[in-house]
């Protein structure tokens, strides 16, 4: 911390530092909030030196070098999709079923029982919405899941799905939620957000639910005592002003909540999708992302960089930009951003490659449990020392 601190003051104080951007340093070290205009003029005049300076003093005010993960994987029920948003390289509409896939119950089920000698605490359930996987059908599953394995973390749904599900399902979003959680659902992943601005929306997701359902589905849970995280697409055809403006609504709704745990930038991937003539944004455009994120989102403890997106050497030099968390091992059941060009086409790693990658940047590894209770310390720790990769656990009706 000490290092940081004299990193920052070096910055704040250097002559051509231009005043404007000092006086929001200023305001960041004595923990004052900055404004949205504030936060756009990080975006449009900051440096990668100024903002990651800036970002990693708060990041290690808050956490020191504690770098967080945790040991999951995901499930994707399918590919198909009621809705045609263009940035998207996953899904595929009904029409073309031939091209995607739609898992049954038991096909699921025996991805969860794969994990039964795995010590994983977390599954992350999201795909694609069709009609025959409604509310009664992921209730029916979450149980049996949890029947099978009590211990493991539900993470399921967007919005998104639970806006059709419960629509169909002719339910409230406290009810819906509360048929989810009896079920055995433990959180909500922030997907589904994409870029809040309503005509940006309108272009590239204008068939699915609207900004202010998300954030009033994520406000439902969280007065139901639910966490959840929260997420932004960025690098298309959103501005600065539009990036600013979708962290405001985030910022605001935790303010009431404090139901957020983490916020994680999404990079929009090129390849296979409607807007693949935009290209993507450079590697230096992610780190003043994250950089700014954090200095901008004040009330959310984690910055959390998803490593399968944006590959295992941006995220360790995001751990320098305000990030505190890269997610988890996920052993390569995810095709959301492989199918999108992404550098780690088959996202797997053990805990001893994640601890290592980690440690290789000089920071401090902490396994987490879903809600950021810490489970491991491997700073000090040896992953064999401390659990294996395979070991026996309890588990129901195997």
């Amino acid at each position: 911390m000490k290092e940081s601190i004299e990193s920052l003051d070096a910055v704040l104080n250097h002559p051509a530092l231009p005043a404007n951007l000092r006086a929001i340093g200023e305001k960041v070290v004595n923990g004052q909030r900055i404004t949205p205009e504030e936060g756009i003029l990080l975006y449009e005049q900051g440096e990668l030196g100024f903002l990651g300076a800036l970002a990693n003093y708060i990041r290690e005010r808050k956490h020191g070098s504690y770098t967080y993960f945790n040991r999951n994987f995901h499930i994707e029920p399918t590919n198909l999709c009621v809705y045609s948003c263009k940035f998207c390289s996953y899904s595929r509409l009904i029409k073309q079923r031939e091209d995607g896939w739609i898992m049954t119950e038991d096909e699921m089920l025996d991805m969860v029982k794969k994990y039964d000698n795995k010590p994983v605490t977390e599954v992350h359930l999201v795909g694609g919405v069709i009609p025959q996987m409604g509310l009664h059908f992921f209730a029916s599953l979450i149980q049996k899941i949890k029947t099978h394995r009590p211990s493991l973390h539900v993470k399921a749904f967007t919005p998104v799905e639970y806006y059709y599900m419960f629509k169909k399902a002719k339910v409230s979003y406290r009810e819906g939620l509360q048929i989810l959680r009896a079920a055995g659902l433990d959180s909500i992943p922030g997907g589904g957000a994409e870029i809040f601005d309503e005509e940006v929306r309108s272009i590239i997701c204008g068939d699915k639910c609207t900004a202010q359902e998300w954030l009033d589905i994520h406000e439902t849970a969280h007065s139901m005592g639910i966490p959840s995280n929260a997420t932004m697409l960025y690098g298309h055809i959103e501005t600065y002003a539009h990036r600013i403006d979708h962290m405001n609504r985030l910022r605001n709704l935790q303010d009431k909540t404090g139901g957020f745990n983490c916020f994680i930038p999404l990079k929009f991937r090129a390849a296979n999708n409607e807007m693949a003539h935009l290209g993507e944004v450079s590697v230096i455009e992610d780190l003043r992302n994250y950089a700014v994120a954090r200095i901008y989102l004040d009330n959310f403890d984690h910055i959390k960089a998803y490593w399968p997106m944006i590959g295992r050497t941006t995220a360790q030099l995001s751990l320098s930009f305000g990030v505190d968390d890269i997610d988890g091992t996920v052993d390569d059941t995810t095709k959301i951003y492989s199918m999108a060009g992404s550098e780690e086409q088959n996202p797997s790693l053990t805990t001893r490659q994640i601890v290592d990658l980690i440690k290789a940047v000089g920071r401090h590894p902490i396994e987490r449990d879903s809600v950021y209770n810490v489970l491991t310390d491997f700073g000090t720790t040896e992953p064999e020392a401390a659990i294996p990769e395979f070991i026996s656990l309890p588990v129901i009706n195997k």
